[in-house]
Protein backbone atom coordinates (compact mmCIF):
# COMPACT_ATOMS: atom_id res chain seq x y z
CA UNK A 1 0.00 0.00 0.00
CA UNK A 2 1.46 3.38 -0.70
CA UNK A 3 0.09 4.76 2.22
CA UNK A 4 2.70 5.41 4.87
CA UNK A 5 2.94 5.08 8.45
CA UNK A 6 5.72 5.88 11.61
CA UNK A 7 6.11 2.03 11.21
CA UNK A 8 7.15 2.36 7.43
CA UNK A 9 9.32 4.94 7.40
CA UNK A 10 11.92 3.06 5.15
CA UNK A 11 8.96 3.32 2.14
CA UNK A 12 8.61 6.93 2.67
CA UNK A 13 9.91 9.73 0.07
CA UNK A 14 10.49 6.49 -2.10
CA UNK A 15 9.05 6.21 -5.68
CA UNK A 16 5.24 5.40 -5.30
CA UNK A 17 4.92 5.97 -1.43
CA UNK A 18 4.39 9.83 0.20
CA UNK A 19 6.49 12.30 1.43
CA UNK A 20 7.52 13.27 4.74
CA UNK A 21 6.70 16.63 5.74
CA UNK A 22 10.20 18.03 5.74
CA UNK A 23 10.15 17.61 2.47
CA UNK A 24 8.11 19.48 1.25
CA UNK A 25 8.31 22.56 -0.73
CA UNK A 26 8.47 25.64 1.62
CA UNK A 27 5.53 28.20 0.29
CA UNK A 28 6.83 31.05 2.08
CA UNK A 29 10.14 31.22 0.45
CA UNK A 30 8.74 30.56 -3.04
CA UNK A 31 6.84 33.36 -2.85
CA UNK A 32 9.36 35.37 -1.47
CA UNK A 33 11.97 34.20 -4.33
CA UNK A 34 9.00 34.67 -6.44
CA UNK A 35 8.94 38.57 -5.91
CA UNK A 36 12.87 39.21 -4.74
CA UNK A 37 15.03 37.58 -7.24
CA UNK A 38 15.42 39.09 -10.52
CA UNK A 39 16.93 36.96 -13.58
CA UNK A 40 20.01 38.38 -15.34
CA UNK A 41 19.13 38.23 -19.25
CA UNK A 42 22.40 37.71 -19.85
CA UNK A 43 22.33 33.77 -18.22
CA UNK A 44 20.70 32.13 -20.32
CA UNK A 45 19.14 29.96 -17.91
CA UNK A 46 17.47 33.07 -16.54
CA UNK A 47 15.87 34.61 -19.66
CA UNK A 48 12.64 34.04 -20.99
CA UNK A 49 12.42 30.71 -22.93
CA UNK A 50 8.91 29.32 -24.28
CA UNK A 51 8.78 25.93 -24.98
CA UNK A 52 6.30 23.49 -26.23
CA UNK A 53 3.97 24.57 -23.40
CA UNK A 54 5.13 27.94 -22.33
CA UNK A 55 7.62 29.82 -20.43
CA UNK A 56 8.26 27.21 -17.52
CA UNK A 57 10.67 27.22 -14.60
CA UNK A 58 10.88 27.77 -10.47
CA UNK A 59 11.35 30.95 -8.68
CA UNK A 60 13.89 29.22 -6.66
CA UNK A 61 16.10 28.92 -9.59
CA UNK A 62 15.25 32.66 -10.59
CA UNK A 63 13.16 31.55 -14.01
CA UNK A 64 9.59 31.86 -12.88
CA UNK A 65 9.42 35.42 -11.12
CA UNK A 66 7.77 38.71 -10.84
CA UNK A 67 10.07 40.54 -13.46
CA UNK A 68 9.36 37.37 -16.00
CA UNK A 69 5.73 37.45 -15.74
CA UNK A 70 5.71 41.00 -15.89
CA UNK A 71 7.90 40.96 -19.30
CA UNK A 72 6.08 38.23 -20.48
CA UNK A 73 2.61 39.81 -20.11
CA UNK A 74 3.75 43.38 -21.54
CA UNK A 75 5.40 41.44 -24.64
CA UNK A 76 1.59 39.11 -25.03
CA UNK A 77 0.09 42.72 -25.01
CA UNK A 78 2.14 43.95 -28.26
CA UNK A 79 1.97 40.58 -30.29
CA UNK A 80 -2.11 41.23 -29.32
CA UNK A 81 -1.74 44.52 -31.21
CA UNK A 82 0.20 43.48 -33.85
CA UNK A 83 -2.07 41.06 -34.80
CA UNK A 84 -4.87 43.73 -34.32
CA UNK A 85 -6.41 41.08 -31.72
CA UNK A 86 -8.78 43.56 -29.82
CA UNK A 87 -11.09 41.06 -28.42
CA UNK A 88 -11.61 39.93 -24.51
CA UNK A 89 -7.86 37.79 -23.02
CA UNK A 90 -9.34 35.43 -20.77
CA UNK A 91 -7.13 34.88 -18.01
CA UNK A 92 -6.72 31.11 -16.00
CA UNK A 93 -4.84 30.00 -13.31
CA UNK A 94 -4.12 26.12 -12.06
CA UNK A 95 -3.31 25.66 -8.46
CA UNK A 96 0.10 25.59 -8.15
CA UNK A 97 1.43 28.10 -5.33
CA UNK A 98 3.27 30.37 -7.95
CA UNK A 99 0.24 30.37 -9.97
CA UNK A 100 -1.78 33.08 -7.89
CA UNK A 101 1.41 35.19 -7.88
CA UNK A 102 1.50 35.46 -11.60
CA UNK A 103 -2.16 35.42 -12.19
CA UNK A 104 -1.92 38.66 -9.87
CA UNK A 105 1.21 40.19 -11.64
CA UNK A 106 -0.59 39.47 -15.14
CA UNK A 107 -3.34 40.96 -14.64
CA UNK A 108 -1.77 44.22 -13.24
CA UNK A 109 0.04 44.72 -16.50
CA UNK A 110 -2.87 43.98 -18.81
CA UNK A 111 -5.20 46.33 -16.84
CA UNK A 112 -2.84 49.09 -16.96
CA UNK A 113 -2.61 48.56 -20.51
CA UNK A 114 -6.42 48.55 -21.00
CA UNK A 115 -7.11 44.92 -21.61
CA UNK A 116 -10.43 43.64 -21.75
CA UNK A 117 -9.53 40.85 -19.24
CA UNK A 118 -12.15 37.81 -18.38
CA UNK A 119 -11.28 36.41 -14.83
CA UNK A 120 -12.89 33.13 -13.17
CA UNK A 121 -16.34 34.20 -11.49
CA UNK A 122 -16.70 30.28 -9.88
CA UNK A 123 -19.00 30.79 -6.23
CA UNK A 124 -16.13 27.90 -4.81
CA UNK A 125 -13.94 30.29 -5.35
CA UNK A 126 -10.71 29.67 -2.94
CA UNK A 127 -8.88 33.06 -2.75
CA UNK A 128 -10.03 36.36 -1.13
CA UNK A 129 -10.21 38.41 -4.50
CA UNK A 130 -12.94 35.37 -5.46
CA UNK A 131 -10.53 34.39 -7.99
CA UNK A 132 -11.25 30.26 -8.78
CA UNK A 133 -9.39 27.94 -10.32
CA UNK A 134 -9.55 27.09 -14.34
CA UNK A 135 -8.37 24.07 -16.46
CA UNK A 136 -6.67 24.47 -19.75
CA UNK A 137 -9.71 22.42 -21.81
CA UNK A 138 -12.09 24.98 -20.14
CA UNK A 139 -9.95 27.99 -21.53
CA UNK A 140 -9.81 26.70 -24.67
CA UNK A 141 -13.18 26.04 -24.68
CA UNK A 142 -13.86 30.05 -23.71
CA UNK A 143 -11.78 31.23 -26.48
CA UNK A 144 -13.61 28.84 -29.36
CA UNK A 145 -17.23 30.07 -28.01
CA UNK A 146 -16.80 33.32 -27.62
CA UNK A 147 -15.16 33.52 -30.80
CA UNK A 148 -17.84 31.61 -32.57
CA UNK A 149 -20.78 34.05 -31.07
CA UNK A 150 -18.62 36.86 -31.95
CA UNK A 151 -17.77 36.22 -35.83
CA UNK A 152 -16.30 39.07 -37.89
CA UNK A 153 -16.51 41.30 -34.34
CA UNK A 154 -13.14 41.51 -32.33
CA UNK A 155 -12.06 38.11 -31.41
CA UNK A 156 -10.75 36.35 -27.94
CA UNK A 157 -7.63 35.00 -26.82
CA UNK A 158 -5.77 34.16 -23.95
CA UNK A 159 -3.43 32.99 -21.21
CA UNK A 160 -2.95 30.32 -19.26
CA UNK A 161 -0.78 30.43 -15.68
CA UNK A 162 -0.09 26.38 -15.14
CA UNK A 163 3.57 24.27 -15.67
CA UNK A 164 1.45 21.15 -15.98
CA UNK A 165 2.43 18.47 -13.99
CA UNK A 166 5.51 19.62 -13.04
CA UNK A 167 6.33 19.60 -9.46
CA UNK A 168 4.98 22.04 -6.60
CA UNK A 169 8.34 24.51 -6.55
CA UNK A 170 7.26 25.04 -10.77
CA UNK A 171 5.36 27.96 -12.59
CA UNK A 172 4.42 27.96 -15.79
CA UNK A 173 3.11 30.80 -18.78
CA UNK A 174 1.25 30.01 -21.80
CA UNK A 175 -0.52 31.83 -24.05
CA UNK A 176 -3.58 31.01 -26.27
CA UNK A 177 -4.59 32.86 -29.77
CA UNK A 178 -8.12 33.22 -30.55
CA UNK A 179 -7.66 29.58 -32.68
CA UNK A 180 -8.05 28.90 -29.34
CA UNK A 181 -4.63 26.27 -28.84
CA UNK A 182 -1.55 26.45 -27.92
CA UNK A 183 0.64 29.17 -29.96
CA UNK A 184 2.72 28.42 -32.65
CA UNK A 185 6.61 29.17 -32.85
CA UNK A 186 6.05 32.34 -34.88
CA UNK A 187 4.03 33.80 -31.61
CA UNK A 188 5.91 32.19 -29.28
CA UNK A 189 9.23 33.35 -30.76
CA UNK A 190 7.86 37.07 -31.17
CA UNK A 191 6.83 37.17 -27.08
CA UNK A 192 10.05 35.60 -25.92
CA UNK A 193 11.94 38.16 -27.87
CA UNK A 194 9.76 41.01 -27.04
CA UNK A 195 10.13 39.82 -23.33
CA UNK A 196 13.70 39.49 -22.83
CA UNK A 197 14.61 42.96 -24.46
CA UNK A 198 12.28 44.11 -21.57
CA UNK A 199 14.33 42.37 -19.27
CA UNK A 200 17.51 43.54 -20.93
CA UNK A 201 15.92 47.07 -20.74
CA UNK A 202 15.22 46.41 -17.03
CA UNK A 203 18.67 45.67 -16.44
CA UNK A 204 19.97 48.56 -18.07
CA UNK A 205 17.53 51.21 -16.83
CA UNK A 206 17.58 49.69 -13.23
CA UNK A 207 13.59 49.24 -13.60
CA UNK A 208 10.86 48.46 -16.54
CA UNK A 209 10.46 52.49 -16.53
CA UNK A 210 7.71 53.13 -18.85
CA UNK A 211 8.20 50.06 -20.81
CA UNK A 212 5.95 48.14 -19.10
CA UNK A 213 2.81 49.23 -17.37
CA UNK A 214 1.50 48.06 -14.48
CA UNK A 215 -1.03 49.23 -11.64
CA UNK A 216 -1.63 48.23 -8.34
CA UNK A 217 -3.66 44.29 -7.99
CA UNK A 218 -6.64 45.70 -6.26
CA UNK A 219 -6.99 48.75 -8.59
CA UNK A 220 -6.36 46.18 -11.56
CA UNK A 221 -9.09 43.98 -9.88
CA UNK A 222 -12.03 47.06 -9.82
CA UNK A 223 -10.75 48.11 -12.90
CA UNK A 224 -13.73 48.52 -15.55
CA UNK A 225 -12.03 46.24 -18.43
CA UNK A 226 -11.39 43.67 -15.56
CA UNK A 227 -14.87 41.08 -16.13
CA UNK A 228 -16.01 38.34 -14.26
CA UNK A 229 -16.68 35.09 -16.61
CA UNK A 230 -18.40 31.97 -15.53
CA UNK A 231 -15.96 29.31 -16.60
CA UNK A 232 -17.23 26.28 -15.19
CA UNK A 233 -21.10 26.31 -15.78
CA UNK A 234 -20.47 27.38 -19.64
CA UNK A 235 -17.79 24.29 -19.73
CA UNK A 236 -19.74 21.99 -17.66
CA UNK A 237 -23.25 22.74 -20.01
CA UNK A 238 -21.61 22.29 -22.66
CA UNK A 239 -20.17 18.91 -22.26
CA UNK A 240 -23.69 17.44 -23.15
CA UNK A 241 -22.60 18.27 -26.65
CA UNK A 242 -19.53 15.73 -26.66
CA UNK A 243 -20.19 13.21 -24.05
CA UNK A 244 -23.47 10.88 -23.80
CA UNK A 245 -24.27 10.78 -20.82
CA UNK A 246 -27.74 9.05 -20.93
CA UNK A 247 -25.05 5.63 -21.36
CA UNK A 248 -23.84 6.45 -17.69
CA UNK A 249 -26.49 7.54 -15.83
CA UNK A 250 -28.45 4.57 -13.66
CA UNK A 251 -25.24 2.38 -14.44
CA UNK A 252 -24.69 0.04 -11.85
CA UNK A 253 -20.63 0.76 -12.47
CA UNK A 254 -19.10 1.78 -9.67
CA UNK A 255 -16.51 5.48 -11.05
CA UNK A 256 -14.44 7.20 -9.64
CA UNK A 257 -12.23 10.81 -10.28
CA UNK A 258 -9.49 12.18 -8.26
CA UNK A 259 -8.87 15.90 -9.20
CA UNK A 260 -5.24 15.46 -8.02
CA UNK A 261 -5.30 18.72 -6.16
CA UNK A 262 -5.54 20.28 -9.81
CA UNK A 263 -7.72 23.23 -11.52
CA UNK A 264 -10.59 20.90 -12.27
CA UNK A 265 -11.00 20.24 -8.23
CA UNK A 266 -14.84 22.27 -8.45
CA UNK A 267 -15.84 20.88 -12.08
CA UNK A 268 -16.07 17.58 -11.08
CA UNK A 269 -18.95 17.81 -8.30
CA UNK A 270 -20.61 19.73 -10.35
CA UNK A 271 -20.49 17.73 -13.36
CA UNK A 272 -21.49 14.36 -10.72
CA UNK A 273 -24.79 16.20 -9.64
CA UNK A 274 -25.85 18.06 -12.74
CA UNK A 275 -25.37 14.88 -15.22
CA UNK A 276 -26.97 12.21 -12.47
CA UNK A 277 -23.49 9.75 -13.48
CA UNK A 278 -23.07 8.62 -9.55
CA UNK A 279 -19.31 8.79 -9.84
CA UNK A 280 -16.92 9.41 -6.13
CA UNK A 281 -14.70 12.17 -6.36
CA UNK A 282 -11.34 11.51 -4.72
CA UNK A 283 -9.73 14.37 -2.90
CA UNK A 284 -11.59 17.15 -3.59
CA UNK A 285 -8.96 19.56 -1.36
CA UNK A 286 -6.22 21.98 -2.99
CA UNK A 287 -2.75 21.77 -1.35
CA UNK A 288 -0.19 23.50 -3.09
CA UNK A 289 2.36 21.26 -1.23
CA UNK A 290 0.49 18.24 -3.31
CA UNK A 291 1.63 16.36 -0.58
CA UNK A 292 -1.35 13.97 -0.83
CA UNK A 293 0.61 13.05 -3.92
CA UNK A 294 2.87 9.57 -4.05
CA UNK A 295 6.06 10.29 -5.33
CA UNK A 296 7.56 9.59 -9.42
CA UNK A 297 9.98 7.48 -10.19
CA UNK A 298 12.76 10.26 -9.49
CA UNK A 299 11.42 10.66 -5.82
CA UNK A 300 10.17 14.20 -6.86
CA UNK A 301 6.49 15.13 -5.65
CA UNK A 302 4.90 15.41 -9.63
CA UNK A 303 1.00 15.41 -10.88
CA UNK A 304 1.30 13.02 -13.74
CA UNK A 305 -1.64 10.99 -14.22
CA UNK A 306 0.30 8.48 -16.77
CA UNK A 307 2.93 7.56 -14.11
CA UNK A 308 2.33 4.38 -12.26
CA UNK A 309 4.32 5.86 -9.06
CA UNK A 310 2.59 9.36 -9.10
CA UNK A 311 -0.67 7.33 -9.13
CA UNK A 312 -0.32 4.59 -6.73
CA UNK A 313 -2.67 5.81 -4.79
CA UNK A 314 -5.52 4.91 -7.55
CA UNK A 315 -3.70 1.90 -8.74
CA UNK A 316 -3.89 0.41 -5.10
CA UNK A 317 -7.67 1.10 -4.97
CA UNK A 318 -8.67 -0.35 -8.49
CA UNK A 319 -10.25 -3.10 -7.13
CA UNK A 320 -13.13 -0.70 -5.64
CA UNK A 321 -13.62 1.07 -8.85
CA UNK A 322 -14.85 -0.62 -12.16
CA UNK A 323 -13.12 2.83 -13.89
CA UNK A 324 -11.44 5.49 -12.27
CA UNK A 325 -9.32 8.21 -13.32
CA UNK A 326 -7.27 11.38 -12.41
CA UNK A 327 -6.28 14.45 -14.14
CA UNK A 328 -3.16 16.79 -14.21
CA UNK A 329 -3.04 19.64 -12.10
CA UNK A 330 -4.53 21.97 -15.43
CA UNK A 331 -6.87 19.14 -16.55
CA UNK A 332 -5.05 18.43 -19.71
CA UNK A 333 -4.23 14.93 -19.42
CA UNK A 334 -5.90 11.53 -17.89
CA UNK A 335 -4.98 8.59 -16.45
CA UNK A 336 -7.65 5.55 -16.70
CA UNK A 337 -7.30 3.22 -13.70
CA UNK A 338 -9.79 -0.04 -14.67
CA UNK A 339 -10.35 -3.25 -12.14
CA UNK A 340 -9.29 -5.27 -15.15
CA UNK A 341 -6.05 -3.87 -16.16
CA UNK A 342 -4.75 -1.29 -13.20
CA UNK A 343 -3.15 1.97 -14.88
CA UNK A 344 -3.56 1.96 -18.72
CA UNK A 345 -0.54 2.86 -20.62
CA UNK A 346 -1.37 6.18 -22.57
CA UNK A 347 -0.92 4.79 -25.89
CA UNK A 348 -3.41 2.08 -24.89
CA UNK A 349 -6.10 4.21 -24.23
CA UNK A 350 -5.36 6.55 -27.02
CA UNK A 351 -6.55 3.24 -29.61
CA UNK A 352 -9.28 2.69 -27.37
CA UNK A 353 -10.42 5.90 -27.67
CA UNK A 354 -9.76 5.64 -30.87
CA UNK A 355 -11.64 2.94 -32.02
CA UNK A 356 -14.96 3.43 -29.75
CA UNK A 357 -15.29 7.31 -30.68
CA UNK A 358 -14.79 6.06 -34.58
CA UNK A 359 -17.82 3.36 -33.98
CA UNK A 360 -19.96 5.26 -31.87
CA UNK A 361 -19.88 8.66 -33.73
CA UNK A 362 -22.50 8.54 -36.92
CA UNK A 363 -22.60 11.82 -36.89
CA UNK A 364 -19.00 12.18 -37.97
CA UNK A 365 -18.38 12.62 -41.54
CA UNK A 366 -16.66 9.65 -43.33
CA UNK A 367 -13.84 11.37 -44.33
CA UNK A 368 -12.86 12.91 -40.90
CA UNK A 369 -9.51 11.51 -39.80
CA UNK A 370 -7.09 10.67 -36.58
CA UNK A 371 -3.92 12.87 -35.50
CA UNK A 372 -1.14 11.77 -33.66
CA UNK A 373 2.43 12.48 -32.84
CA UNK A 374 5.48 10.82 -34.16
CA UNK A 375 6.50 9.13 -31.70
CA UNK A 376 2.85 6.95 -30.16
CA UNK A 377 2.08 3.52 -30.38
CA UNK A 378 1.58 2.18 -33.97
CA UNK A 379 -1.32 0.42 -32.53
CA UNK A 380 -2.88 3.37 -33.48
CA UNK A 381 -1.90 3.41 -36.71
CA UNK A 382 -3.59 -0.15 -37.24
CA UNK A 383 -6.79 0.80 -35.85
CA UNK A 384 -6.66 3.89 -37.95
CA UNK A 385 -5.95 1.77 -41.28
CA UNK A 386 -8.80 -0.86 -39.80
CA UNK A 387 -11.29 1.76 -39.10
CA UNK A 388 -10.27 3.01 -42.86
CA UNK A 389 -9.45 6.53 -41.36
CA UNK A 390 -6.88 8.93 -42.79
CA UNK A 391 -3.82 9.33 -40.23
CA UNK A 392 -2.26 12.46 -39.72
CA UNK A 393 1.13 11.88 -37.65
CA UNK A 394 2.78 15.55 -36.40
CA UNK A 395 5.91 16.30 -34.12
CA UNK A 396 5.30 16.80 -30.77
CA UNK A 397 3.24 19.91 -29.62
CA UNK A 398 -0.51 19.88 -29.79
CA UNK A 399 -0.28 23.23 -31.96
CA UNK A 400 0.01 20.66 -35.17
CA UNK A 401 -3.15 19.55 -33.98
CA UNK A 402 -5.05 22.75 -34.30
CA UNK A 403 -6.09 24.03 -37.73
CA UNK A 404 -7.61 19.74 -38.33
CA UNK A 405 -9.67 20.52 -34.91
CA UNK A 406 -10.88 23.70 -36.20
CA UNK A 407 -12.12 22.49 -39.59
CA UNK A 408 -13.49 19.18 -38.65
CA UNK A 409 -10.66 17.24 -40.81
CA UNK A 410 -9.75 15.58 -37.59
CA UNK A 411 -11.90 13.71 -34.92
CA UNK A 412 -9.45 12.66 -32.43
CA UNK A 413 -5.95 13.84 -31.88
CA UNK A 414 -3.74 12.63 -29.33
CA UNK A 415 0.06 12.65 -27.98
CA UNK A 416 1.73 9.87 -25.62
CA UNK A 417 2.09 11.92 -23.03
CA UNK A 418 -1.64 11.16 -22.45
CA UNK A 419 -3.20 14.41 -23.87
CA UNK A 420 -6.24 14.32 -25.89
CA UNK A 421 -9.32 15.81 -27.71
CA UNK A 422 -11.92 15.25 -29.69
CA UNK A 423 -14.75 16.43 -31.47
CA UNK A 424 -18.78 16.93 -30.40
CA UNK A 425 -21.14 14.59 -31.15
CA UNK A 426 -22.49 16.91 -34.40
CA UNK A 427 -18.46 16.67 -35.78
CA UNK A 428 -17.74 20.24 -34.79
CA UNK A 429 -14.89 21.42 -32.72
CA UNK A 430 -14.68 21.31 -28.94
CA UNK A 431 -11.68 22.47 -27.92
CA UNK A 432 -8.06 22.77 -29.46
CA UNK A 433 -6.14 22.31 -26.88
CA UNK A 434 -5.99 18.86 -24.54
CA UNK A 435 -9.17 18.08 -22.32
CA UNK A 436 -8.16 15.38 -19.59
CA UNK A 437 -12.05 15.66 -18.43
CA UNK A 438 -13.06 14.48 -21.79
CA UNK A 439 -11.30 11.58 -21.72
CA UNK A 440 -12.04 10.47 -18.40
CA UNK A 441 -15.60 10.58 -19.01
CA UNK A 442 -15.28 9.08 -22.27
CA UNK A 443 -14.01 5.70 -20.57
CA UNK A 444 -17.03 5.89 -18.23
CA UNK A 445 -18.92 6.02 -21.05
CA UNK A 446 -17.51 3.25 -23.64
CA UNK A 447 -17.53 1.24 -20.50
CA UNK A 448 -21.50 1.78 -19.79
CA UNK A 449 -22.44 1.61 -23.66
CA UNK A 450 -20.29 -1.99 -24.12
CA UNK A 451 -20.23 -3.67 -20.75
CA UNK A 452 -16.10 -3.85 -21.11
CA UNK A 453 -13.67 -1.19 -19.58
CA UNK A 454 -11.13 0.25 -21.48
CA UNK A 455 -8.42 -2.44 -20.61
CA UNK A 456 -10.57 -5.34 -22.04
CA UNK A 457 -11.62 -3.31 -24.99
CA UNK A 458 -7.55 -2.57 -25.38
CA UNK A 459 -7.25 -6.72 -25.44
CA UNK A 460 -9.61 -6.90 -27.90
CA UNK A 461 -7.85 -4.61 -29.79
CA UNK A 462 -4.58 -6.75 -29.34
CA UNK A 463 -6.49 -9.86 -30.82
CA UNK A 464 -7.65 -8.08 -33.94
CA UNK A 465 -4.52 -5.88 -35.22
CA UNK A 466 -1.14 -8.04 -32.77
CA UNK A 467 0.26 -6.47 -29.65
CA UNK A 468 2.91 -3.54 -30.38
CA UNK A 469 5.31 -3.17 -27.92
CA UNK A 470 5.94 0.21 -26.64
CA UNK A 471 7.46 1.56 -23.49
CA UNK A 472 7.67 5.10 -22.31
CA UNK A 473 11.23 6.16 -20.54
CA UNK A 474 10.96 9.16 -18.66
CA UNK A 475 14.64 10.82 -18.08
CA UNK A 476 15.74 14.47 -16.79
CA UNK A 477 15.11 16.75 -19.67
CA UNK A 478 13.82 20.28 -20.62
CA UNK A 479 10.48 21.33 -18.96
CA UNK A 480 9.43 23.59 -21.39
Amino acid sequence: MPTDTPAANLTANTPGHHPTPDTLVNLPRLITAFYTLHPDPANPAERVAFGTSGHRGSAFNTAFNDDHIAAITQAIVGYRASQNTTGPLFLAQDTHGLSECAFATALEVLAANGVTVMIDGEEAADTETGVGYTPTPALSHAILTYNAAHKGKPQADGIVITPSHNPPEDGGFKYNPPNGGPADTTATRWIENRANELLAARVRNRGFGSDLKRIPYKQALSAATTQRHDFISAYVADLATIIDFSAIQGTTLKLAVDPLGGAGVHYWPRIVSQYKIGAEVLNPFVDPTFRFMTLDWDKRIRMDCSSPFAMASMIANKDKFDVAWGCDTDHDRHGIVTRTSGLLNPNHYLAVAIQYLFTHRPQWSAKVGIGKTLVSSSMIDRVAKGLGRPMLEVPVGFKWFVDGLIDGTLGFVGEESAGATFLRTNGSVWTTDKDGLILGLLAAEMTATTGKDPGMLYKDLTVQYGDPVYQRIDAPGDQG
